[in-house]
């Protein structure tokens, strides 16, 4: 395919932070390899951007050109009073706030295809399927995804979730069905695509197959992170099974499960726990695992810089996720890449990156039967060292299918059903000085 001038949206976008803000500047950056691209984003991400690109020179990024879209009291920050209206009851607030920032992106949006030529559109992130924006209005092809958030919360995991988390997921899945059933922007932008949509798990695939009559092309949002492999870490005979446990402290991350789990345990079997991250459920989570009895193995490593993060992954045997609703998080990624075995439920991205050859997958119909699961393949595990050594080595292997490089071959086949034959090409007209100064206004400032 042709080098394409590819104009990215992605909200979410930072070379220093996780989660979906390390989706999006992986993608970015990724994508830069190939084409020449222009990313909307959020102006709280500028200060770290500018940093790392001054850092490196901008020699890694030739094709990378950013632009920040100011932002106003009225758009959404993933921080202090958001976050708390985020993951309260209030969420329909942080939700119209979020929308705020994509008008103001696609008036940005609209102002670049005035001035310049595009191939195409690519929104990124957030890769929630409620937030398409109108980025299909721009008159040139448009590609969506990663999407993710379709699914619904099983019901009989609830009991996993507590009291508090029951009432909330509850809520979610009733919310989420209406939505699925009744937002019309989705539908649009689905439309609009004509096929360039991208599947963050297949299924995701699935839904959107079923609940829009949309097909997509399965590619995973989070993809091979820059690491040295090295050797695996093996068990000495004498050593105690160490176990790694890593994510935030929130309901849907189930500690509980592996807590209940290890609680299970031969009386003879030595494991060490350390579990990472912090969260609102931390502290009710350590009383669990007094109550339990298995306080004593566990090692609360608190939030950590993900250099220390991976430093303690690596001293460990085996990777265990218990999340109950997730797309693929980057820090299972890592934990392949490191050459640790996976132990983690039969569902959601984990389905998919999980194989028989790089760890144990347990069947979610039960929070009883997860419990005997994860208790029966941490056993195993102590127990043949050559089956863990295997599926180590296999992890190593098996992360090489999440390369940025494999994800960018598939996506250029998205790329390809965007626009068309691959040739097309789009012209724009000379801006007017009303517009320049517009965008101007829009975008707090710009990075060539």
């Amino acid at each position: 395919m042709k080098r394409l001038r590819v104009l990215a949206i992605a909200y979410a976008c930072n070379p220093d932070r996780g989660s979906e803000f390390g989706v999006g500047w992986g993608w970015v950056k990724a994508i830069s390899e190939n084409h020449d691209v222009t990313v909307i984003t959020a102006d709280f991400n500028a200060n770290d951007i500018e940093r790392y690109r001054r850092d490196r020179l901008d020699s890694e990024e030739p094709n990378l050109r950013f632009i920040y879209v100011k932002n106003r009291a009225w758009h959404y920050r993933p921080h202090g009073l958001w976050l708390a209206i985020e993951n309260s009851a209030a969420k329909p607030v942080m939700n119209l706030a979020y929308q705020a920032w994509l008008d103001s992106a696609l008036q940005i949006a609209r102002c670049e295809t005035e001035q310049d030529s595009y191939d195409l559109v690519h929104l990124i992130t957030y890769v929630g399927w409620r937030f398409p924006g109108k980025f299909y209005q721009l008159g040139i092809p448009f590609v969506w995804g990663p999407i993710g958030g379709l699914m619904n919360m099983p019901r009989h995991l609830f009991p996993a979730l507590g009291i508090k988390g029951a009432i909330y997921y509850a809520g979610r899945n009733l919310i989420n069905t209406l939505q699925i059933h009744l937002l019309r922007g989705p539908r649009k932008a689905l439309r609009q695509s004509h096929g360039a949509v991208i599947a963050a798990t297949p299924d995701i695939r699935k839904a959107l197959l079923r609940h829009f009559n949309a097909q997509s092309q399965i590619i995973c949002e989070v993809g091979l992170p820059e690491l040295t492999h090295g050797k695996t870490c093996p068990r000495l005979n004498d050593e105690p099974l160490r176990i790694c446990w890593s994510g935030l402290h929130i309901p849907r991350k189930a500690l509980p499960l592996l807590l209940h789990a290890v609680a299970r345990l031969p009386p003879d079997l030595r494991y060490r726990l350390e579990i990472l991250g912090d969260g609102p459920s931390s502290g009710a989570w350590r009383k669990l695992a007094k109550r339990l009895r298995v306080g004593q193995n566990c090692h609360w490593r608190g939030q950590l810089s993900r250099d220390l993060a991976l430093e303690a992954m690596k001293g460990c045997h085996v990777f265990v996720i218990t999340s109950l609703e997730e797309l693929t998080s980057t820090v299972a990624v890592e934990a392949i890449a490191l050459g640790l075995p996976i132990v983690c439920l039969d569902h959601c991205g984990f389905a998919d990156l999980v194989t028989s050859s790089c760890g144990i997958k347990i069947p979610p119909v039960s929070v009883q039967k997860i419990v005997a699961g994860l208790a029966d393949a941490l056993v195993s595990l102590y127990s043949n060292e050559d089956l863990r050594s295997e599926l180590a080595e296999g992890a190593a292997v098996r992360s090489r299918a999440y390369s940025w490089q494999s994800k960018m071959t598939a996506l250029e086949e998205v790329y390809r059903t965007a626009i068309g034959t691959g040739e097309r090409s789009f012209s724009a007209p000379p801006a007017t000085n009303a517009i320049r100064s517009q965008h101007r206004r829009l975008s707090g400032f710009e990075s060539q």
